[in-house]
């Protein structure tokens, strides 16, 4: 069986998927299975990986399944379902991996992981190849809630997460919440991250292309559109330890407008972490939630 899972959720991205796919073909190692999450695409896309599937010279198992158009949550959930082997990768439809990305995971991997770790943190290009934020720490490990909560001096940038497929198997499937199409697979990461470090890889592991109406775009209109979700996120940062003041008021304004938003202002203080906190930040709530009202739709 291969050692890593790269799987690819996608919703109406056929034209990219060729780019991927070569990218993958160029791999110096091929100990991978590539695994296409087709969120219902309404375009081409089952066409174009039915022609993938025809080159017989790519060298890598395909899987392809096509699902229920759910949004990019879903699509981990799927992934994280079916994968069988010992690590996981997601890389998106519009982005690509370099040609020793795997090969430089992997020994990575072998000399370094075990079980103790959740597994590995490495760094994203954009398509000039320039690097997306800082580079990580000079250190073995890092924490994904200390890069969230402003612990190290650096300008956080995209990050692939390389993780055991046993730990998101554990933390496994997100919440759906009716209507949502919005929640961040990163909260997974987040909740691994309560338990185990990740290994620091300051190497290039993925090119990112950026795209009109994907998640990293139109974040107000996603915040409007997916409030519970976005609540429930803001719930999971107030929960953990050892932040400042500064954070824990900021994601309990964000946290209180979602709840408004979502329609359950009266659930905002009962369910929440930090209960003072949320009290504190009730008005300003207020006020972010009529902003994104206006500026969200």
């Amino acid at each position: 069986m291969e050692t890593l899972t790269i799987f690819t959720p996608t919703y109406n991205r056929a034209k990219f998927l060729p780019r991927a796919f070569e990218a993958l073909k160029r791999q110096t190692l091929k100990d991978f299975l590539w695994m296409i999450i087709d969120d219902g695409s309404t375009d081409n896309t089952e066409e174009v990986v039915q022609d993938l599937l025809k080159d017989t010279e790519a060298g890598f198992k395909i899987e392809y399944v096509k699902k229920e158009n759910g949004g990019l949550h879903t699509g981990y959930n799927k992934a994280i379902e079916l994968a069988q082997t010992e690590l996981m990768v997601c890389v998106d439809s519009d982005d690509y991996m370099p040609g020793q990305a795997v090969e430089k995971i992997l020994d990575f991997w072998k000399e370094n992981g075990s079980d103790q770790y959740a597994g590995i943190i490495g760094l994203d290009y954009d398509l000039n190849d320039h690097l997306i934020g800082d580079p990580l720490p000079d250190q073995k490990t890092i924490n994904l809630i200390d890069l969230l909560v402003g612990k190290y001096p650096i300008v956080n940038g995209d990050r692939t997460n390389v993780i055991r497929t046993e730990l998101y198997k554990a933390v496994a499937p997100m919440k759906s919440f009716e209507g949502e199409k919005n929640f961040n697979p990163h909260y997974m990461h987040l909740e691994i991250s309560k338990k185990y470090d990740f290994l620091v890889l300051n190497e290039n592991l993925k090119y990112v292309d950026y795209q009109p109406g994907g998640m990293s775009n139109s974040m107000l209109k996603q915040y409007y559109n997916s409030p519970n979700s976005f609540a429930e996120t803001r719930k999971l940062y107030l929960s953990f330890d050892n932040t400042s003041f500064k954070f824990k008021l900021k994601h309990s304004i964000h946290y209180v407008s979602s709840c408004i938003l979502a329609g359950r202002w009266m659930d905002a203080i009962k369910e929440a972490p930090r209960k003072g906190y949320v009290v504190l930040a009730f008005p300003f709530g207020i006020i972010l939630s009529r902003i994104v009202k206006v500026k969200g739709k």
